[in-house]
């Protein structure tokens, strides 16, 4: 017994000596993403005190799992196992949307709750349920705590999961909107006419050989066009109506 207590002592001392950096070191397996900044940012990311934000983000590359889901039957499901840090000066509410995207069909897929299929994600990413992991509901609870910069990260673990990618794609693309607050107004597309509303947006490329799934970087920060409408101020006259 009292060697048991020596040599755990040893090893508290020995990792209270390791510097951050090592300590941050993780799974070789996941990919890591710092936000960067973009065009149409209004405000310079890096700066303390702006008021565009965007969070850190680790993930793995897209697995599959096949999970018997009630309605529905056996069912092969895709998911993204991942992990977001916030940075920033405070706490960030996370809603997520992600959203996969096939190249060769461009078939568009977006990520759905299945408690089912989550659990079992958890018993092969999460066996003693340390990470918590949630989805995309569960996971704007709460606000993303801050992480300092001089601290061991205070990650907050989620997965994203599909049940109706096609099983032949082999390119496509995940795009993550929510990471950040960033947004712009660019021109319609005609023949449309009101403005395009653009969100600050995470895109991972990947591609699919056999039961493999690789990243293809560099991960991108883009603005893609969302469905959000330009909010009018009513002030009882239409001539006066203003976006």
């Amino acid at each position: 017994m009292q060697r048991q207590h020596t040599a755990l002592t040893l090893l508290v001392m020995l990792l209270a000596t390791l510097p951050i950096s090592l300590l941050r070191a993780g799974n070789p397996n996941e990919k890591e993403v710092k936000p960067e900044r973009n065009v149409f940012d209004k405000e310079d990311i890096g700066d303390p005190e702006s008021s565009v934000w965007a969070l850190e983000m680790k993930f793995k590359g897209p697995r599959v799992i096949t999970v018997d889901v009630p309605g529905r039957g056996r069912r092969v499901c895709w998911y993204l196992w991942y992990q977001v840090i916030n940075r920033t000066k405070e706490p960030r509410l996370l809603i997520p949307d992600f959203e996969l995207v096939t190249l060769e069909k461009n078939t568009v897929h977006h990520d759905q709750i299945l408690p089912k299929v989550q659990n079992a994600v958890t018993r092969l990413e999460d066996p003693t349920g340390y990470l918590n992991i949630k989805n995309s509901v569960t996971i704007s609870a709460e606000p993303i705590p801050v992480s300092r910069a001089d601290a061991v990260p205070r990650p907050v673990t989620g997965v994203a999961i599909w049940d109706d990618v096609p099983a032949e794609t082999t390119y496509f693309n995940i795009f993550i909107s929510g990471l950040s607050n960033g947004w712009a107004l660019t021109d319609p597309i005609p023949p449309e006419k009101e403005p395009v509303v653009r969100r600050k947006t995470l895109k991972l490329k990947f591609q699919k050989i056999g039961d493999e799934i690789k990243f293809l970087p560099p991960a991108e920060w883009i603005y893609r066009g969302s469905k959000l409408k330009v909010p009018t101020l009513i002030t009882g006259d239409k001539k006066d109506e203003k976006p």
